[in-house]
């Protein structure tokens, strides 16, 4: 009996955690339908801290990151995050979409075309 109330608990408490990032995902395209980038960085947070144990959702939320900065016209910022998504997930449905969007970028003359490098992280010495 102890047993089986357990896993109701565990069961239950994972399911929470799933239907609040869920939600939060959620709120962050409607926000970013309204154009409210700034709610949007705020939800997209609250799916990261609530999706450390589902590594599948990072490349959607990168993705809808990266389009919310390109929509503040933080273009380098916006490519730098598309390179993560190709460099971290070169195999997913966001790789692809990340390479059109540096495309589009680079065509739109908001990146350079030639060489891009993302930024690499800084080092302590």
């Amino acid at each position: 009996m102890r047993f089986l109330l357990v896993l109701l608990m565990v069961g239950s408490v994972s399911g929470c955690t799933r239907w609040s990032m869920n939600h939060h995902l959620n709120s962050a395209y409607r926000a970013y339908d309204r154009g409210n980038c700034e709610a949007v960085m705020l939800e997209l947070s609250e799916v990261d801290r609530e999706s450390r144990s589902r590594p599948y959702i990072w490349p959607q939320t990168a993705m809808l990151r990266g389009l919310c900065l390109e929509r503040t016209k933080f273009y380098l910022d916006a490519a730098q995050t598309y390179q993560y998504i190709i460099n971290e997930f070169p195999k997913s449905e966001y790789a692809y979409r990340a390479r059109a969007r540096i495309e589009t970028l680079r065509i739109l003359k908001f990146i350079p075309s030639s060489g891009f490098v993302p930024a690499l992280p800084a080092t302590i010495q």
